[in-house]
């Protein structure tokens, strides 16, 4: 399958350590916003913070599909994509603790 866009990285100019540093930043970041959003939501209704959640994530996945083969772009979306599942996470081991 062709990457859509007019860019192509070649597979020996691939700037592992910065894409790597943007991809963490990019995480922490994301992480952390998912979780404060989330648990704010989660404290109005639970229900409130699924569906919103979902309903961002399900919108902003055929953009970022359709800018994965970007060069700058792609390390962002990896961080971005990270950082949304670890947000999820923690929203969901908070919501768990707080019913033991």
């Amino acid at each position: 399958m062709k990457p859509d866009g007019p860019y192509r990285a070649q597979p020996d100019s691939v700037p592992w350590a910065a894409g790597g540093t943007v991809t963490v930043l990019v995480a922490v970041l994301a992480a952390v916003a998912v979780y404060a959003f989330g648990s704010a939501l989660a404290a109005i209704h639970p229900l409130l913070a699924i569906v919103v959640n979902v309903v961002a994530a399900v919108g902003v996945a055929p953009t970022a599909w359709r800018w994965r083969y970007t060069p700058v772009v792609r390390w962002v979306l990896a961080g971005a994509a990270a950082g949304l599942v670890l947000g999820w996470l923690a929203v969901l081991v908070d919501g768990l603790s707080g019913w033991l």
